[in-house]
């Protein structure tokens, strides 16, 4: 997950030209793309507690991140993320019961 990680950052570096988004002053197919995982992201995040986008190794997908939800089209439609953790949760727990033998 890092190595992509660290690849969408040097993608973002280069084609940003040090706009906002991917493609630059607009949210395109990228941003988008990318941006449908970011609610999954944060769910990671809290259920192996530790930081999958982190500023010290990624701060421009940090900063594309926080603009991305920031965006007028994007606010309030983006999934909660305590609902989306609960559905995880269930989820695992749903897979683990199917995994041990009865």
């Amino acid at each position: 997950m890092e190595e992509v990680l660290l690849r969408l950052e040097d993608v973002l570096n280069k084609y940003s030209e040090g706009k906002e988004f991917f493609g630059g002053d607009k949210i395109g197919f990228l941003d988008i793309g990318f941006g449908s995982y970011l609610s999954w992201l944060r769910v990671t995040e809290k259920m192996i507690g530790k930081k999958v986008l982190d500023e010290t190794k990624t701060p421009a997908l940090v900063k594309w991140a926080e603009a991305f939800v920031a965006h007028p089209a994007v606010k309030g439609n983006l999934p909660e993320i305590d609902k989306l953790l609960e559905f995880a949760k269930g989820l695992v727990q749903r897979m683990a019961a199917a995994a041990c033998p009865k």
